[in-house]
């Protein structure tokens, strides 16, 4: 990987994943640095991480080859505002984690036609388990590319996406969709109360289930999704006939109104900022 002066503006959730991500992997924790306005979070990721910390935007940008714009979509305007007022821009790279914010709109935040990377990073890349859409136009070169593909894969997987619009994809096949199998989960574990169990048997039940059907999809990668369900639907069985109620009450029709719900929406707040 290789070892930009990088550093992060913003230091929430997703930033403190990345960070452990990358020093996990191997990367110098002297070239990493993070900028907040208060020093809480600041102070944790030092301590934890080694990295270096500041108070200044300014001083975070003027260290860094690569910059993280982790700060929520409606301050962006604002930070950016302050970076291109008081610092010279060029050559540096910049990486959009903020959702909704077009590469078209940052830069023109940036005041210039600066190289920027838009990141769909999802919850589970707190992990390490993450997926990560992303999408770069023509300003970004191929060494960057790699770059932030090896950035992001210290958090998970990463998929790249040739229309920008793609990344709205990305939101509901995986930004959105940690959501889905909670709520999924729930209303198991909900019904498994309801047939006696106590609550945290109930939860162990779903929960364990649930990870052990993703580690036999990560480990069977040969086998369509089909075809996995089909190995564990015996014809005329408990398991056929839950998995056909499911079919016959338009699941399949309810997870396409759903994920498009989330593209609608994800194309409505792209217009809103």
């Amino acid at each position: 990987m290789q070892q930009k002066k990088l550093a992060f503006i913003g230091a929430g959730n997703m930033s403190r994943s990345i960070i452990s991500g990358l020093i996990q992997s191997g990367y110098d924790k002297s070239r990493i640095l993070a900028s907040n306005p208060s020093m809480p979070k600041l102070e944790q990721l030092k301590d934890e991480f080694g990295i270096q910390i500041t108070q200044s935007n300014d001083e975070a940008c003027q260290f860094a080859d690569a910059i993280v714009l982790a700060v929520k979509p409606q301050i962006m305007g604002n930070m950016c505002e302050d970076l291109k007022n008081n610092n010279d821009l060029s050559g540096k790279l910049f990486m959009s984690i903020a959702a909704g914010l077009p590469v078209a709109r940052l830069q023109e935040m940036l005041g210039g036609d600066y190289p920027v990377v838009r990141i769909m990073p999802n919850t589970p890349s707190l992990l390490g388990k993450g997926m990560s859409g992303m999408y770069a136009d023509h300003t970004v070169s191929e060494e960057d590319r790699t770059y932030v593909d090896d950035v992001m894969n210290s958090v998970g997987e990463t998929v790249w996406v040739e229309e920008e619009d793609g990344i709205n994809g990305v939101i509901a096949a995986a930004g959105s969709s940690p959501a889905y199998f909670f709520l999924f989960l729930q209303y198991m574990q909900e019904e498994a109360i309801a047939m006696g169990f106590d609550k945290a048997q109930s939860r162990l039940m779903v929960q364990q289930a649930m990870l052990g059907a993703a580690e036999m999809v990560c480990h069977n990668t040969d086998l369509e999704l089909s075809e996995l369900r089909a190995q564990v639907t015996s014809k005329g069985g408990t398991t056929a006939q839950a998995v056909n109620t499911f079919i016959d009450e338009g699941l399949k029709d309810l997870v396409s109104k759903s994920m498009r719900a989330a593209v609608a929406r994800a194309d409505e707040m792209a217009k809103q900022l």
